[in-house]
């Protein structure tokens, strides 16, 4: 692949960048001349992660962080300005607890909004002084999810649905200095899947006009699109990267 050098110059930070698409999503923009900070809780995983983008000639570092933190947070800004300063912001950190709603507890509710939503906007306040000072371009990784109905996701399917009420409340608030824009995964083959059966990963392909699982490349790609000036006029806008997975009907 030819990848143009869009963020020469740039340094990116990317949370939950230990794995799967933040993974993919940092080694995408640092494969087009970003300096990368990846943060994430897996400190094993994610100096590999970093290491492999070096290896490749890139330009990255890690720092363990926990993003419901503010304090963490100040930590991910100190090492970022290592590069430079923060023009480029991925908010990819998540967790999820599959339940329903009866059988989910307050605790179980607190964490998975504390890292997928509150993650969020820590983040960006904590990078807002650089983003605004530098045309910064932000990107948050919400989900399918958030418009569609799965069992047993009840806290996670909240706080992606917040994250896209988020994402247009800080691009009205903070443009023109600062755009933010949302991408929606649909079913991508990370090492989430691991604990799902093959026949519900079948069923779930079926239900993609792809019909097959995305990769965490096909979602850095759509990270990378709207992170670059190539995307200048776009902000407050939410990116379905599902294949087809939230318009397929199976009946009438």
């Amino acid at each position: 692949m030819n990848i143009a050098a869009r963020f020469t110059d740039r340094v990116a930070v990317v949370t939950g960048a230990a794995s799967g698409i933040g993974a993919a999503g940092a080694a995408r923009l640092a494969a087009e001349g970003a300096s990368v900070v990846l943060a994430d809780i897996d400190a094993d995983r994610g100096e590999d992660a970093a290491a492999g983008i070096r290896k490749d000639g890139g330009r990255a570092c890690f720092v363990r962080a926990d993003v419901s933190q503010e304090r963490d947070w100040e930590r991910v800004v100190e090492v970022a300005h290592g590069f430079g300063p923060i023009g480029v912001l991925v908010s990819n950190a998540y967790t999820v607890h599959v339940a329903p709603a009866h059988a989910t507890s307050l605790a179980s509710w607190q964490q998975q909004l504390a890292v997928n939503l509150t993650g969020a906007f820590l983040g960006f306040k904590a990078a807002l002084p650089d983003l605004a000072g530098h045309d910064g371009a932000v990107v948050l990784t919400s989900s399918v999810h958030a418009h569609k109905g799965i069992p047993g996701h009840p806290a996670y399917a909240a706080s992606k649905g917040a994250l896209l009420s988020l994402c247009g409340q800080l691009a009205v608030e903070y443009g023109p200095r600062v755009r933010v824009n949302a991408i929606l995964p649909g079913p991508i083959l990370t090492a989430a899947w691991d604990r799902v059966s093959e026949e519900d990963r079948a069923r779930s392909v079926a239900e993609t006009a792809a019909r097959r699982f995305g990769t965490p490349e096909e979602v850095a790609a759509a990270i990378a699109f709207l992170a670059s000036g190539e995307a200048s006029y776009i902000t407050g806008s939410s990116l379905l990267v599902d294949g087809g997975w939230s318009v397929v009907k199976a009946s009438a």
